[in-house]
């Protein structure tokens, strides 16, 4: 197989349709029955695009690709919708988006989009890297360096570690970090936030006992120092 696609669809049918066509296309395809198993599939893999159905029960299409934007995964998103309002495929393509397609479509010509989107994705520049003091980073491939060393990060400290970067020296509250970082993802206590903030450290700083970088403010929450 090739590149790989995260199909986003409750309609088994569907699904079972799209992971055809992607085979037929050389495409390896993984299936998420629902907007949250989307979000957490994309915060511990990569994927080449996605296949994004809007009407889902919980978390529905937009909501998944405004969260996916917001932290910085410029993953090509092709919208794949029953939906022909040209409301709605505007919509999708104002929140970012790469196509829009209705259903139902024809598997040739589906196919050979995806395959022309992932192409032309490829064929892109190369995103610049980012820095901000001794860290740099790719948020296209959200990979993070410090200095030379690429840091080992999960999902969600690649998530912590982004909004700190892109806002130095500003003070994050813990609602701050919580609405940022987990959204609507369920409730997260203050312990948790904590964990996720001494796991951090322990990877970015020298001594996670005496941080230069993701200092405590007390009373408030959070500072990131360069």
């Amino acid at each position: 197989m090739g590149d790989r696609v995260l199909i986003v669809d409750d309609d088994p049918a569907i699904c079972k349709l799209l992971v055809k066509v992607m085979a037929a296309n050389d495409l390896e395809a993984v299936v998420a029955g629902s907007g949250e198993q989307a979000m957490v599939l994309l915060e511990q893999e990569s994927f080449d695009a996605i296949l994004l159905d809007i009407n889902m029960d919980g978390l529905e299409g937009f909501d998944v690709l405004k969260r996916l934007r917001g932290k910085g995964i410029d993953t090509p998103v092709m919208i794949v919708s029953g939906r022909s309002e040209d409301f709605d495929s505007l919509y999708g393509l104002s929140l970012g988006a790469d196509d829009y397609v209705t259903k139902p479509f024809r598997p040739l010509v589906l196919g050979a989009k995806v395959a022309a989107l992932i192409r032309r994705t490829k064929n892109r520049a190369a995103p610049a890297v980012s820095s901000c003091g001794p860290f740099s980073w790719d948020s296209g491939a959200m990979r993070f360096f410090k200095g030379e060393e690429e840091l080992n990060l999960s999902g969600r400290e690649r998530s912590l570690l982004l909004l700190f970067l892109r806002h130095p020296n500003q003070v994050f509250t813990k609602d701050m970090i919580y609405e940022s970082v987990w959204g609507d993802a369920g409730p997260v206590d203050n312990d948790t936030i904590m964990v996720y903030i001494n796991r951090l450290r322990s990877k970015v700083e020298t001594d996670r006992q005496n941080p230069k970088h993701i200092l405590t403010v007390r009373g408030l929450g959070y500072r990131f120092v360069p």
